[in-house]
């Protein structure tokens, strides 16, 4: 052996059994860092995530609801039309007042509901393309039927008559 071990009395070198220094948490951090950077990339690609449902509905009430305040309508004329802006106004701010406190209540109401609308968005869709693979297949399977009923090759067990 060209290796001895050294005898059990003398005293050893410290510095070979030292382990070097290593962050514990370096796995960690690294994963941290580039999900944040993924983050970053999709945030500058496709804009800031869409928030929670109750979130996205209040903002589709107060698009509607600036919408609806600017309307012109050319039908009630120049007469009618600001007494009509004041009554479409009215109506916004009354569906507003009754829509925030439900909004601000129950919020998970709103989560929850989002995700029953996307499983019958699912269902609906699979029913009607099941729907459409049996419309498209009919053709197909009568005129097999057709082809098999004409052409028997004796495998029946009766004879085949010819009306003609």
């Amino acid at each position: 052996m060209s290796e001895e071990l050294p005898p059990p009395g003398t005293a050893r070198d410290e510095t070979a059994d030292e382990v070097p220094a290593v962050d514990a948490d370096a796995w960690a951090a690294a994963c941290a860092e580039d999900l944040q950077a993924e983050q970053d990339r999709r945030r500058a690609r496709y804009g800031p995530p869409p928030g929670s449902a109750a979130e996205e509905l209040r903002k589709l009430v107060d698009t509607v609801a600036d919408k609806l305040s600017g309307l012109q309508s050319p039908l009630l004329g120049a007469v009618a039309g600001p007494a009509a802006q004041q009554v479409v106004r009215q109506v916004v701010q009354q569906a507003k007042a009754a829509v925030e406190p439900v909004i601000e209540r129950n919020p998970d109401v709103f989560d929850h509901l989002a995700a029953a609308g996307g499983e019958l968005l699912a269902a609906y869709r699979s029913a009607v393309q099941a729907q459409e693979r049996r419309w498209t297949g009919r053709d197909d399977d009568a005129r097999a039927r057709d082809e098999r009923r004409d052409d028997d090759g004796g495998t029946g067990p009766g004879e085949r008559i010819d009306l003609d």
